[in-house]
């Protein structure tokens, strides 16, 4: 392969695909479905399901930030960090950024004994908050990924 950037921009998209994909699927899939249930055992359920995704979530945000990174190096995009055309990578290192921090540090660190210490003491209004930030999420990530197509091909 001569050009190892077409890889990392596969790897990239990939990446984001799965990522992004997931937090679709919590947002507008089992949260919700979560929430109709009677069971106030949501929890434990998002749990088990979230042990299982997690660490697919890590790896494809680990990707999408080192394929990024390649693709800056390979190509020298760094220049455009200083010019505002360019907002949308600016918006994709923040969405990554904010995402990074959630899943490898904020997540298993705080907010994952935080929101299982307030479930069992408020269930369905802790369902609910997990519910508006999944939706705050992935606006946000549709918004980045629309903003990053459209500017990369010229746009915006």
């Amino acid at each position: 392969m001569s050009d190892w950037g077409i890889v990392a921009r596969a790897i990239h998209v990939l990446s984001v695909v799965v990522w992004i994909g997931g937090v679709s699927m919590v947002a507008t899939v089992l949260l919700p479905y979560m929430r109709r249930g009677e069971s106030a055992d949501w929890l434990r359920d998002f749990d088990a399901i979230e042990r299982r995704f997690a660490p697919q979530a890590r790896l494809a945000v680990l990707l999408t930030g080192l394929s990024g990174l390649y693709m800056l190096y390979r190509y020298g995009l760094w220049d455009r960090f200083l010019s505002g055309q360019f907002w949308w990578m600016h918006l994709m290192i923040f969405t990554w950024l904010l995402f990074g921090m959630m899943l490898f540090i904020f997540e298993p660190l705080v907010f994952g004994k935080w929101v299982r210490r307030r479930g069992r003491a408020a269930p369905r209004s802790t369902l609910a908050l997990m519910l508006r930030l999944h939706w705050a999420l992935l606006i946000l990530s549709l918004v980045t990924i629309f903003a990053a197509v459209v500017g990369s091909h010229g746009g915006l």
